[in-house]
């Protein structure tokens, strides 16, 4: 059980200041005592026995109900089981109610806060030793308890009303699904209790929070071709500089420095002179994704609804660093907005979870200036890495960026994060006018940008980038003229 949890309101003034009484009389014991004080009060006056009587059972059973009162207030806390979720994983949590005092609470009323991204299908409730499959948490003012039907509104938005025996814990379970990526939470929770027969009520008594981390899921993703640029020292790509690999780049005459395991007799023997097989080496490759947080469009539906731009690029970040941090090449992600996040370049499986765990902070962030001077410095990007610009092309900063990019001479894939689906918000008389043009202005920047030399590609899972890398790939590796 967690520590007991401060009333609500309550605040430390000093070693000598009174703290405020946890537990306050109901209407119930005002009534329950006034009517007691006036029935004696008028049999007294009218001298009637009768009345006397007739208070009696009011006055003993209200001093019986509190000959027993209790001194410590219901202990709450909230709880989540959020080890490898992804959206569209099973979530499981539970709001437990404590009572540390020897009094059993006649009532207890729950009710939370849920994330509106974290569907709760089914809650149940179980005292200690008790499963909590047999039993379900009922709203408060219901009858028999039942379980709550899956696909309705978030049931925790209602109390539900339980009790709690002298010293035991009751664990109100919770069970439903995780519907988008991101940081959300389940809580605060909000209890009070009631005991001595409902003549007595706690003050409302507040649980923290518990944040879940719900990963975004990883769309299918593949690349066969090979790095336009690979300037490691180890990999797994084939580079155009000899060296200790896999892939053999000819047959010439043994030197020094040669490793004798390289002869080729074959050749050797038929030029009678010694000939050693020349190889290309192996080197892993840096893939820059940068993610363009300027603009939003479109209306996240969760995991089986409509993508947003920002859906669609978190998730297709995670696939793409999914895919280079499994061939061993080295991944670092950028933000292109005003808090130009960085997460420095590694490789390996820890750094996939580190990049899952950057996502999660991913948001839109518009600003009026250009944040293009301090995203990218000359020590942040290497000249030979691949960047992969996430970019809905929505701002004219955005394609000025990818402009700049490409005329550094850096190897720059935009990738169409706009969906499809995306309208305007409003039905005015010429929005569907307003919003053709500004679809043919957007194709035309993205015509201009090839035109520069950077390929646009709208993002479909599998395959997205083979093409697009099998021609950057040409380009890197055709010579390039001399200047004189």
């Amino acid at each position: 059980m967690p520590g007991p949890r401060r009333p609500a309101g309550q605040t430390d003034t000093g070693p000598a200041a009174e703290a405020p009484a946890e537990w306050a009389p109901t209407r119930a014991l005002g009534r329950a005592v006034l009517l007691t004080g006036l029935l004696l009060l008028a049999g007294a006056l009218l001298g009637r026995v009768d009345l006397v009587v007739l208070a009696a059972p009011f006055a003993i059973g209200t001093a019986y109900a509190l000959r027993r009162r209790p001194v410590h207030p219901p202990e709450v806390a909230v709880d989540a089981e959020d080890t490898n979720l992804v959206e569209g994983g099973a979530l499981t949590g539970a709001v437990t109610v404590g009572n540390l005092d020897e009094v059993g609470y006649d009532l207890v009323v729950v009710r939370a806060a849920v994330s509106p991204w974290l569907r709760i299908d089914d809650v149940r409730f179980a005292p200690d030793g008790v499963d909590a499959d047999a039993t379900a948490a009922a709203p408060a003012g219901a009858g028999e308890p039942t379980p709550v039907r899956p696909g309705r509104r978030n049931p925790l938005d209602r109390p539900y009303a339980l009790t709690a025996p002298a010293g035991t814990a009751v664990d109100l379970s919770l069970a439903g699904e995780s519907l988008r990526w991101g940081r959300h939470s389940v809580g605060p929770a909000v209890v009070r209790a009631a005991a001595c027969d409902g003549l007595l009520v706690s003050q409302p008594v507040i649980g923290e929070r518990r944040m879940v981390a719900v990963y975004p899921v990883t769309e299918p993703f593949d690349a066969d071709e090979a790095m336009p640029r690979a300037a490691g020292l180890v990999g797994g790509h084939r580079s155009r500089r000899p060296g200790e690999g896999g892939e053999l780049a000819g047959v010439r005459i043994f030197g020094p420095g040669d490793r004798l395991r390289r002869i080729d007799w074959r050749v050797s023997l038929r030029a009678r002179q010694l000939h050693v097989a020349a190889m290309l080496s192996d080197r892993d490759a840096e893939v820059v994704l940068l993610l363009d947080v300027l603009a939003e469009a479109g209306r996240s539906g969760g995991i089986r609804g409509s993508a947003s731009v920002l859906d669609t690029c978190v998730r297709s970040a995670a696939a793409i660093a999914e895919h280079y941090l499994h061939r061993g090449d080295r991944v670092s992600m950028l933000e292109y907005g005003p808090a130009a996040r960085r997460l420095r370049p590694a490789t390996g499986r820890r750094q996939y979870l580190t990049v899952l765990e950057w996502l999660l902070d991913v948001r839109v962030e518009q600003s009026p200036f250009e944040p293009y001077d301090h995203v990218f410095g000359p020590h942040l990007l290497s000249s030979n890495a691949l960047v992969v610009v996430l970019t809905p092309l929505v701002d004219q900063r955005s394609a000025a960026m990818l402009a700049r990019l490409a005329r550094s001479g850096r190897i720059v894939v935009a990738v169409d994060t706009l969906p499809a689906s995306a309208t305007p918000p409003g039905r005015a008389k010429w929005s569907e006018v307003a919003y053709r043009l500004w679809r043919l202005d957007r194709e035309n920047t993205i015509g201009q940008l090839r035109e520069h030399g950077v390929p646009v590609v709208e993002w479909a899972g599998a395959g997205s980038l083979d093409l697009v890398l099998r021609d950057v790939a040409r380009l890197a590796s055709a010579p390039r003229p001399a200047l004189r």
